[in-house]
């Protein structure tokens, strides 16, 4: 039995190497892409939309033949790192 590893996927280079070489080296791989931003409640406006990261690594998966889950962190994104950002900031 192969060991199994989740690798975080953000639709670069870096990632996809990472999960290739896991893969040649025995492991059973899970692409992971972490939606942790989309803009749906912040006045910050981004030029990279998650929408098309997600679609670069469920792609890049596709091509590795592995498997790809998403999970969404949204709301700890932004309670742990974001408004505590701000609070910091502010104080």
């Amino acid at each position: 039995m192969s060991k199994k590893v989740f690798v975080g996927m953000s639709g670069g280079v870096d990632s996809a190497v990472s999960a290739l070489l896991l893969k040649k080296e025995g492991y059973e791989v899970t692409g992971v892409y972490m939606k942790n931003w989309s803009n749906l409640d912040y006045s910050i406006k981004s030029d990279c939309p998650w929408e098309v990261d997600v679609e670069d690594v469920k792609k890049t998966c596709e091509i590795l033949g592995i498997t790809f889950k998403i999970y969404n962190f949204e709301r700890e994104y932004r309670s742990k790192v974001v408004d505590y950002f701000f609070s910091e900031y502010r104080a």
